[in-house]
């Protein structure tokens, strides 16, 4: 391997003394944010919670360097949105559709359904499924414009039942995108502001006079907007703290080594923070991928950010066999995993934590960012232990339902008023008594 290919991704093996600490490095990540990124942000929650969309207007022209006196300024109407959408070249409006049509009847199947069941002595139980009032939805903007985070953000919420999505973007300069405004228009959300950073993340939590106060706040941005979202977590629901992109990679060998260095650098190229790894027991197939890597990286119009990423965070990791490749899977809890192997179907049972899984080798990462249909709003930084992709679920609660008939309340009072007795909580245990009937 030449100087150039050995500098650009770490090589480790699991058979080194030191590997697992050198995981635990590479995997290391925090995204909290210093005390000065808190402070500034602070002041602007603050000020935002008591001026309003002065403090908006302010911030924004601050921030996004704009010059606007009023919030009418920052509010696109539902007619700029079809336009955008009507003036879109054909292709883009056609890809834009099927993806839409695409993530709308994957989510549509997540739809869960209220439920109820009677008991013998006609004790009724449920549980109550209600959508969200009002969803608001950050959408980065600037050099970074994702129209596919429009369509999957906003699409599990349409589907979802919410009322009222209220969606945020900056527009640093006054550039405006016109595939995220048409995203907009095709995914239903019916109140469009071009602010954004934390000033937007407050605005939506608290409302303004103009901005109308939301019940959960989702969507990426960068560490002042995932700062806010944590900060105002309480007031509102949030979806997650995501931290940078990343994949995982388990080949058996016998994928195409350029398919594998262009899924690799499909979330290297995200920023310097993302993260790479591909994982395989064939040593001599981790020599042909990098060598892949160190030929076609320098066709990547991002190059300087996917050898960045790669250099700091990336990783081609050689294993003993599949159930050692299936342990790191499990450790890693990764974003993405793509199994570039022959029967991926027959790992699935013992793949515990993924916020996605891509199964075979034609199934690429990418087709899940924009059109698979499943969400691309996944788990980062190993939280797939514990977390799902954004879906239906995630604009809807839960209301427990319970309806005693007077045979139910006496019997059930028998018991809550020993349990309630044993906690000396004396008023719980009379309420219960009061409904049992004497004997």
């Amino acid at each position: 391997m030449s100087d150039k290919s050995i500098a650009t991704i770490a090589r480790l093996s699991t058979a080194d003394a030191a590997f697992h600490q050198r995981l635990d490095a590479l995997l290391d990540w925090e995204g909290v944010s210093d005390k000065s990124v808190q402070a500034r942000v602070d002041d602007i929650l603050a000020d935002v919670k008591q001026r309003g969309d002065a403090a908006v207007i302010e911030a924004t022209n601050r921030f996004d360097r704009m010059d606007v006196t009023h919030m009418d300024q920052l509010r696109l109407s539902a007619q700029q949105l079809q336009a955008a959408f009507d003036g879109l070249p054909d292709h883009q409006r056609e890809a834009l559709a099927v993806a839409s049509e695409r993530i709308k009847h994957y989510h549509e199947r997540q739809k869960p359904s209220s439920w109820q069941y009677e008991e013998a002595d006609g004790t009724v139980l449920g549980q109550k499924v209600t959508p969200l009032d009002r969803a608001g939805i950050y959408v980065p903007g600037g050099k970074a414009a994702y129209p596919s985070s429009v369509l999957m953000n906003a699409i599990p919420a349409h589907v979802a039942g919410v009322r009222e999505i209220v969606m945020v973007v900056p527009t640093p300069d006054g550039v405006v995108n016109n595939l995220v405004l048409a995203a907009a228009h095709l995914a239903g959300v019916d109140h469009v502001f071009t602010i954004g950073g934390a000033q937007a993340i407050a605005a939506l939590a608290y409302g303004t006079q103009s901005v109308p106060r939301v019940d959960k706040i989702v969507g990426p941005g960068n560490i002042y907007v995932a700062t806010a979202k944590r900060a105002v977590f309480g007031q509102v629901g949030i979806d997650m703290i995501a931290g940078p992109s990343e994949i995982m990679v388990v080949s058996d060998g016998k994928t195409d080594p350029d398919w594998l260095a262009m899924d690799l650098f499909s979330q290297a190229e995200h920023d310097e923070d993302a993260q790479a790894i591909l994982v395989s027991w064939d040593a001599e197939h981790l020599d042909a991928v990098e060598s892949a890597i160190d030929r076609l990286l320098p066709t990547l119009e991002r190059e300087a950010i996917a050898h960045a990423s790669l250099s700091r965070r990336g990783a081609l990791i050689l294993c003993k066999d599949q159930a050692e490749a299936i342990e790191l899977v499990n450790r890693v809890a990764p974003e993405h995993l793509e199994l570039s192997v022959a029967t991926p179907e027959t790992w699935l049972d013992e793949i515990r934590h993924a916020g996605a899984i891509f199964m075979g080798r034609h199934t690429s990462e990418a087709l899940g960012d924009y059109c698979a249909g499943p969400n691309h709003v996944l788990p980062t930084s190993g939280t797939a232990r514990f977390s799902s992709p954004l879906g239906v679920y995630d604009f809807q609660k839960r209301s427990s339902i319970i309806h005693c008939s007077a045979e139910g309340a006496s019997e059930l009072g028998k018991v809550a008023s020993v349990l309630a007795r044993g906690e000396s909580l004396t008023a719980h245990a009379r309420s219960a008594e009061y409904r049992i009937n004497p004997e």
